[in-house]
């Protein structure tokens, strides 16, 4: 359903590298433009840099968009585990913004099932459930 990278990537760019390593480094998913705020003293100036190389590095399967959250994280799967992964579901808690991923594959059956039996060819498929997250269900109230 998704496309996303079966062999590893090309060496990455210098702007590719930077933009990965600083969304490696977030606890939350940045937008384009923290990114930029964050990598402006690396070289890189303009929210184009930033673009084409967050467009690069999804294609590459290294980072994903989180559609909901109009943001950027970097890819919870390493090439290391098969980086040719399906399906990838975002659990976002709405309170501290914390998102977390996972693959799951009975789920991609099942859209590629209803898919084939109705003729539909999907071009992208993007699954976030919004909520709490354990930890914030579990913090006392203030």
């Amino acid at each position: 359903m998704s496309t996303v990278a079966k062999t590893p990537p090309p060496e990455l760019t210098k702007h590719q590298a930077l933009v990965l390593q600083a969304l490696a480094r977030e606890a939350n998913p940045a937008s384009a433009y923290a990114l930029l705020d964050k990598l402006r003293d690396e070289g890189v100036r303009a929210p184009q840099q930033v673009y084409r190389a967050l467009d690069k590095l999804i294609e590459y399967g290294l980072v994903h968009r989180v559609e909901s959250l109009n943001s950027f994280v970097a890819c919870a799967h390493t090439h290391a585990e098969g980086h040719d992964h399906g399906l990838v579901v975002f659990a976002i808690c709405d309170s501290c913004g914390q998102v977390d991923e996972f693959l799951e594959p009975a789920v991609e059956r099942r859209l590629k099932t209803w898919s084939k039996a109705n003729g539909f060819r999907p071009s992208s498929t993007h699954v976030e459930m919004h909520g709490t997250c354990g930890r914030c269900t579990a913090a006392p109230a203030a």
